[in-house]
């Protein structure tokens, strides 16, 4: 038990956040670095180079320059176990960084320097705030000139409605960029980036050490001597307990690029954070240090290697420890199983695990009988977890393929790719795959459809736009949905389950149809 309660204890699970391009993925690579994980980081948009982040292993992110599907990557820091969820940063893939944020325990939000709080984080600090997540800030990219650091700091907290504390202040900006001020130790890591590796040449100056204001230049010297006095004057306190508890977010200035502040940001975080949390099931809650082991599936990713073909499922472990050829309790299935070929993962590079614990994702092999949301458990009490909400699709088209011959092929590949939650597919009613309706929140994510079906299934499909803008699943199962009274833009469908929905092309036709039909009941997501 105490090996157990050392483990869990040592862990730290997060997900990093951002608009698209505020740099998260390169930081993601410089947690990387600085835990041995990886040699050298590998640019976003190194187009011109054979580097691509280690975290975009999808082709089409590395010729986009772009995330569009969440990564899972784990190493090991200063005596701590970190698992990172890496999310896409572009709100069309928006519903897979939701899912993945019922993985966390806490959250890394990046920020532009020079852009401040961008519509996208808005969205995922939202989630966040939803699941009480403790939220760690680092504004990026001070390397280039940016923002005023007080003016970044008010609109944190006037947009986003969470209060701040710097832990670090920035010295300069763009080419007078100089460092960092620690507040706490009272010293300034000043950086030149030496353009080698990960390790940028650091030195450490107190702040009262008379050669720091040769260092820094009378201007900038003076400056930092009146921002010290005025954050310890009129800046707020540091709290802990408030931090934990998503209220308080500390601030981190730097430059993932150059390694301004990467660093001293991991060893605070991982300090700040705790270990993995009580997760909410039907039963109240369960505790991670609970020896029976328990988890819950949150991607499922078909072909991360296309030479096997295969598809597997990411599991967030919630309590106890899990053992290779452990048989486990399928709840939704409501059959035993075992896990077959566990491992952890290094983007798309894979080790099997032995062991793993409470607060580690994992995946294992699915032969197709997991779904987004499954729990599965062991030890004699059987627990469930919450669902992960389904939210509505907002774009639709009508996809089939262009050779007939390949109907196996395009049937395969589009139940595949709808299992792991990245489109959502809906058929006629009784009617059969030759063609389907494929709903998405984005519609980028209709073009990594595209890309997929003909590089991974070999299918060349056809694409028809449908005017629908609004979908509803239908609560009344007694209700028969072919003699709903409907407007004659209205269509009936169902979802890969058989559960009836109707798409409307306007909010006017979801009140005539509520009107027109006594007692129908209609609600914007399932829960899978």
């Amino acid at each position: 038990m105490a090996n157990l309660k050392n483990e869990i204890e040592r862990r730290r699970t997060f997900a990093i956040i951002s608009h698209p391009d505020a740099g998260k993925t390169t930081l993601t690579e410089k947690f990387l670095l600085y835990g041995g994980a990886i040699a050298s980081a590998g640019m976003v948009k190194g187009k011109k180079s054979m580097k691509h982040a280690v975290s975009d292993w999808m082709e089409i992110e590395k010729q986009r320059g772009i995330s569009v599907t969440s990564s899972v990557l784990q190493f090991e820091y200063d005596g701590y176990c970190v698992n990172i969820l890496d999310t896409p940063g572009h709100q069309d893939f928006s519903e897979d960084t939701y899912r993945t944020l019922m993985a966390a325990d806490s959250a890394v939000m990046v920020i532009d320097a020079s852009k401040g709080v961008e519509k996208q984080t808005i969205k995922l600090f939202k989630v966040c705030m939803m699941r009480d997540i403790p939220v760690f800030t680092f504004i990026n990219k001070m390397d280039r000139e940016a923002r005023d650091p007080y003016e970044l700091m008010a609109e944190i907290e006037n947009v986003l409605g969470i209060e701040t504390y710097p832990v670090n202040w920035p010295i300069g900006s763009g080419k007078r960029f100089k460092g960092v001020y620690e507040r706490d130790r009272n010293r300034v890591l000043s950086f030149v980036y030496n353009g080698i590796g990960h390790a940028a040449d650091e030195q450490v100056t107190d702040i009262d050490d008379p050669a720091l204001e040769e260092l820094l230049g009378d201007e900038l010297y003076q400056t930092l001597m009146d921002d010290r006095e005025l954050l310890d004057g009129a800046g707020g306190e540091f709290d802990l307990e408030r931090v934990r508890s998503g209220k308080l977010s500390p601030v981190f200035f730097g430059s993932a690029l150059t390694n301004f502040g990467v660093q001293p940001f991991l060893e605070n975080f991982l300090k700040m954070t705790t270990p993995p949390l009580p997760r909410r099931c039907t039963q109240g809650e369960v505790d991670p240090f609970d020896e029976d082991f328990s988890a819950f599936v949150f991607k499922i990713q078909a072909n991360m290697n296309k030479a096997h073909r295969d598809r597997i499922a990411f599991m967030r472990i919630c309590s106890g420890r899990f053992e290779k050829s452990q048989e486990v309790f399928h709840v939704q299935g409501g059959r035993k199983a075992k896990l077959s070929q566990p491992q952890q993962m290094m983007a798309q590079d894979r080790e099997i695990v032995e062991e793993a614990y409470a607060g580690d994702i994992i995946g294992v092999f699915d032969p197709g009988v997991f779904s987004i949301g499954d729990t599965v458990c062991a030890g004699a009490k059987k627990v469930q977890f919450e669902g992960i909400p389904t939210f509505a699709p907002e774009h639709f088209r009508l996809v089939r393929q262009k050779d007939t011959m390949k109907r196996k092929q395009f049937i395969k590949g589009t139940s595949q790719i709808a299992q792991e939650g990245a489109i959502q597919i809906f058929q006629e009613l009784g009617g059969g795959m030759e063609e389907v309706i494929v709903g998405v929140v984005g519609t980028l994510q209709f073009e990594v459809l595209e890309y997929r079906l003909k590089n991974e299934y070999g299918v060349d499909v056809i694409m028809e736009s449908l005017p629908y803008s609004y979908i509803r699943w239908i609560v009344n199962e007694e209700i028969d949905v072919k003699a709903l009274d409907l407007t004659s833009d209205t269509r009936r469908v169902q979802d890969l389950h058989g559960n009836p929905l109707l798409l409307f092309t306007s909010e006017w036709n979801i009140s005539w149809a509520l009107e027109h039909n006594k007692g129908l009941e209609l609600q914007e997501f399932s829960r899978t």
